[in-house]
C-alpha cells in the first residue's frame, strides 16, 4: 500500500508556547506540542491529563432522570420487586449488565440478568425479551447499551406493570420511550457535561448515584472499575474526559486486581501476568467476549464476567475461546468472499462508499467484515446479510465521518437503525436494498472530505533519534490509554540508516526487523516493520530512507522502546 504522510510543522509561535509549557512540566518540548494538539495548553490542564483522579468525576445526578432511577430502583428493592437487568448482546452491553448485576447483587438478592438472542430476538429490546419478563414476574427492567428507541416495546412492557429504565449511550429519536427514566447524556435535553460514555459507563454512573443514595462508600464500586475500562476500549469511544478518568482507573484494576471472568479471559490470551493495555483489549479480550454473542449467545459472556469461582471461570472463558476461533474461521472466509464482491464493482475509485449484501453470510460476523473493509478500501462500509424477509447489516466508519448520520438520511428506507459515529446498525426489506445503496453512496459522497477516503498517515511531529531519551519515553507513556481524540502519537524521522543487521523475519518471511541510526546520531534504535519484507533489498543498499512509527514498549526488553515502523519511504537524493 501506499500511503501519503500529512505533517503539518507547527508555527513559530506554537513552538515557542510548547516550550514554556514543557519547562513548566518538566518533559520534552515535543511532548508539550502533542499536549496543544490535544487542546491542553496549560501546566495545570496537563497535571490532571496526566494524573486523572477519580474525584474528577462528573456529579451522577447532572444526568436527566437520574433521580428518577434511583428512586425507582429503591422502591424495587424496598416493595422486594424482582429485577432484571438486561443488555446488548456485544462487549459493551455484556459488560453493562455484569457491572450492574454485580452491584445490585451485593444489596439484594431478587435479580436476575438477560440478554437477547442476536438471531432469534434481533438487537435491543425485545417483545421476546419482554414477555420473558413478565411471566417471570419482573417489575422493573434496567436495560443497558440499547432501549432508547424501543417505543414500541417500552410501551408493551407498560401494559403488563412492567417498569423499564433505560442506560443507553446511541443517539435517540425525537420520541422517547415511555420509561420511567432514561439515562443517556446524548438526549438533546441532557445537562450532563460528558456525552461520550459507554454503554457500561452509564451503567457505571447509574450505579455511583444509587451508591450516593444508600451511603455506600465509592469504593465499593472500584472493583467494576475493569469492566469498564474493556467497554470503552471495544466501543470505540472518545478516551478524554471522563472516560480518560474511567479508564485509567479501569486499566490499573485490570492490571492489579481483575475480577475472576476477565482474569480466567487473560489466562486463556496467555497473558497472565503482562502489564494490559487498552490495545490488548481491543485485539485480545474484547474479542472474546464478542465471540459468545456473535456464535451462541451473549449471555454466556455475562456468565463469565459475573462467575466467582476461578475454575469455572476458567472452563466458562476456555468454551468463548474455541467460539472465537469458530469467528475467527468465519471471518476469514466472508472477509474473502467481500473482496470478491468488491472487486466486481465497476469503477470502485469512483465510490465513496461500500455496501455489499450475501443473504448466506452470518450475522454475527458481518460487522467485523465492515471493518476489514473500512481498513483495506478507506470507505464508509455497510455489510447485509438476509434475515427471514429482512436485510440487517451493520455499518462502520473511516477515521472523522458520522456513519450515523449518513444512514439516518436514508431513515425513510429502514425499517430500524441505530448506533454512533463509527459503528451502526440497521434493518431494511431485501427489496430497498439498491435504492438505500444509491442514497447512501449520494450522501456520503457530498459529505466527506478527500482525504478521510484515502490512506493518509498523520504524523505527530517530526523527531530525530537523540531525542528519544529514557525520560522522553517515559513520559510519553503518560499519555496512555490511547483512543479516540487521544490517538496514539505517530512520529518521523528522515533520513535513517540500516546499521547493517537489519534482516528479514516471520513464518512467510513477510516481517523486517531493523536495527537503524539516524544522520544525526549515533543513537541505535530496534524497530519493526510489520508485512514489509518487500522494502529489505532497498534498506539493505545502505541508502537513507525516512520512517514514520509508534513508539512501543520492547516485549523482549523490558522498559525499552522499540519502534513500530507503520511506512517506509526511500529519500530523495541530496543535491
Amino acid at each position: 500500500m501506499t500511503y501519503q504522510w500529512n505533517y503539518e510543522p507547527p508555527t513559530p509561535e506554537k513552538l515557542e508556547s510548547a516550550k514554556l509549557l514543557a519547562k513548566e512540566l518538566n518533559i520534552s518540548p515535543i511532548l508539550a506540542l502533542l499536549l496543544q494538539k490535544r487542546g491542553i495548553c496549560k501546566a495545570d490542564e496537563a497535571k490532571r491529563f496526566f494524573r486523572p483522579h477519580l474525584t474528577e468525576l462528573h456529579d451522577p445526578f447532572l444526568m436527566n432522570d437520574m433521580d428518577k432511577a434511583v428512586d425507582r430502583l429503591n422502591l424495587a428493592m424496598g416493595r422486594k420487586e424482582h429485577i432484571l437487568v438486561y443488555g446488548d448482546y456485544d462487549v459493551d452491553g455484556t459488560t453493562a449488565v455484569a457491572l450492574v448485576y454485580k452491584f445490585i447483587r451485593q444489596f439484594y438478592s431478587n435479580v436476575d440478568y438477560y440478554i437477547p438472542d442476536r438471531y432469534e430476538e434481533g438487537y435491543g429490546v425485545s417483545h421476546q425479551g419482554v414477555d420473558f419478563a413478565h411471566e417471570n414476574g419482573v417489575k422493573l427492567v434496567i436495560v443497558l447499551d440499547c432501549g432508547i428507541k424501543a417505543v414500541e416495546e417500552v410501551s408493551y412492557a407498560k401494559s403488563l406493570g412492567i417498569d423499564f429504565i433505560i442506560c443507553d449511550h446511541h443517539v435517540p429519536d425525537d420520541v422517547l420511550p415511555p420509561a420511567v427514566a432514561i439515562l443517556n447524556a446524548k438526549r438533546e435535553d441532557n445537562h450532563y457535561p460528558y456525552p461520550h460514555l459507554s454503554g457500561c459507563g452509564v451503567g457505571f454512573k447509574f450505579m455511583q448515584a444509587f451508591a450516593q443514595s444508600n451511603g455506600i462508600e465509592f469504593n465499593q464500586l472500584t472493583p467494576l472499575l475493569d469492566l469498564v475500562a474493556v467497554s470503552i476500549a471495544s466501543d470505540i469511544v472518545p478516551i478524554m474526559g471522563e472516560n480518560r478518568v474511567l479508564a485509567c482507573h479501569g486499566l490499573k484494576q485490570l492490571n492489579s486486581n481483575a475480577s475472576v471472568g476477565l482474569r480466567a479471559i487473560l489466562d486463556v490470551c496467555g497473558m497472565a501476568g503482562r502489564d494490559i493495555t487498552m490495545s490488548d483489549i481491543v485485539f485480545k479480550i474484547g474479542p472474546r467476549i464478542n465471540a459468545s454473542g456473535r456464535i451462541q449467545n451473549g449471555k454466556q459472556s455475562v456468565e463469565l464476567l459475573v462467575e466467582k469461582d476461578f475454575p469455572r471461570a476458567q472452563e466458562l472463558a476456555r468454551q468463548i475461546d474455541e467460539y472465537n476461533e469458530m469467528r475467527k474461521d468465519l471471518d476469514k472466509q466472508m472477509t474473502e468472499e467481500a473482496n470478491a464482491l468488491v472487486d466486481q464493482f465497476a469503477s470502485l475509485d469512483e465510490k465513496k462508499t461500500i455496501v455489499i449484501f450475501n443473504e448466506d453470510w452470518h450475522k454475527g460476523v458481518i460487522g467485523i467484515v465492515a471493518s476489514r473493509l473500512t481498513e483495506i478500501y478507506f470507505r464508509p462500509a455497510v455489510v447485509l446479510t438476509r434475515t427471514d424477509d429482512m436485510a440487517t447489516g451493520s455499518a462502520r466508519s473511516v477515521s472523522g465521518f458520522d456513519v450515523y448520520k449518513a444512514i439516518e438520511s436514508c431513515r425513510d428506507l429502514l425499517e430500524n437503525f441505530g448506533g454512533h459515529t463509527y459503528a451502526a446498525g440497521l434493518s431494511l426489506k431485501v427489496e430497498n436494498v439498491p435504492e438505500f445503496t444509491r442514497r447512501f453512496e449520494e450522501y456520503v459522497a457530498t459529505h466527506i472530505e478527500p482525504e478521510q477516503t484515502s490512506a493518509i498517515l498523520d504524523i505527530s511531529t517530526e523527531i530525530d533519534f537523540k531525542d528519544i531519551s529514557n525520560k522522553f519515553y517515559q513520559d510519553l507513556r503518560k499519555f496512555r490509554p490511547f483512543g479516540p481524540d487521544n490517538a496514539k502519537p505517530l512520529f518521523c524521522t528522515r533520513r535513517v540508516y540500516d546499521y547493517g543487521t537489519s534482516k528479514v523475519v516471520g513464518r512467510e518471511q513477510e516481517h523486517i526487523k531493523l536495527e537503524l541510526v539516524d544522520g544525526k546520531s549515533n543513537q541505535v534504535m530496534n524497530g519493526i516493520a510489520f508485512g514489509q519484507s518487500s522494502q529489505a533489498r532497498y534498506i539493505k543498499t545502505k541508502r537513507a530512507f525516512d520512517i514514520c512509527y509508534y513508539i512501543e514498549d520492547n516485549v523482549y526488553k523490558r522498559g525499552e522502546p522499540q519502534l513500530q515502523i507503520e511506512d517506509i519511504q526511500p529519500c530523495e537524493p541530496i543535491v
